[in-house]
């Protein structure tokens, strides 16, 4: 049984259907990468998950519960954790105060010891406000992680970073996955790095899925390649 499972889900706005009629599983353990052009709904399908919106038809269950019946503020309680394209922190707090803001809500892993795991360490009392915009995303990511997630989305965490940076965000999710025992859902626009980590690509197009596979599968795909990857397709792609 998949742990996240989405089940023919559509959301309208006004005459806009933002998602239209998708239905997508990721199994436990999974790293599953969520891909398309800009405004194809990705951003509004996680807003969906974390019941920021109600979906308009279709279910969304976690661990074989819907969760179409539990308010926003509850999701992190049941297991699911997200960043933001744009990082949202406290500026005026320390590195380990924001971390600790997220243990409060279903803390199980010390604060300090998850900004050792992540490298985090000798800006703890660092004031966020300043730090550079690849250590920001760190301390994100450490405070969604610090709620003892079993689903962690990550919308665009590879934006505004660089080479290096991507490369060291692709290694890190690899391991968090692992030392974490998470299900990771990753929507990212830098092919490299969703190719480089995911098992499984699903595709969207204008609010509708048009595609799902292996990394490898979704690079062939006649009619993502015409949607979306053309000239993005990563230059050292999977075989």
């Amino acid at each position: 049984m998949a742990l996240l499972s989405v089940e023919r889900v559509t959301r309208r706005f006004g005459g806009v259907v933002a998602v239209d009629d998708v239905s997508l599983g990721v199994e436990n353990g999974q790293i599953a990468g969520l891909i398309g052009p800009n405004g194809a709904g990705k951003t509004t399908l996680f807003n969906l998950i974390t019941r920021l919106y109600r979906p308009d038809f279709g279910e969304i269950a976690f661990d074989g519960e819907s969760l179409l019946g539990t308010p926003p503020h509850r999701i992190v309680r049941r297991g699911i954790a997200r960043t933001f394209q744009n990082v949202e922190l406290f500026p005026t707090m320390t590195v380990l105060e924001n971390v600790l803001v997220g243990s409060h809500a279903r803390g199980k892993r010390p604060a300090r010891d998850l900004l050792a795991e992540l490298g985090l360490a000798p800006v703890a009392q660092r004031r966020a406000a300043g730090l550079p915009f690849g250590t920001m995303k760190r301390v994100e990511l450490a405070r969604a992680l610090a709620s003892g997630p079993r689903l962690l989305l990550l919308d665009e965490p590879a934006g505004g970073l660089s080479h290096e940076e991507v490369e060291e965000l692709g290694a890190l999710i690899r391991r968090i996955r692992v030392s974490f025992e998470l299900t990771v859902l990753l929507v990212e626009h830098h092919m490299n790095l969703v190719m480089g980590v995911a098992d499984r690509v699903h595709v969207l197009d204008f609010g509708r899925k048009i595609a799902e596979g292996s990394p490898a599968e979704v690079q062939r795909d006649p009619v993502v390649i015409e949607a979306y990857l053309g000239s993005e397709r990563p230059q050292h792609a999977p075989a």
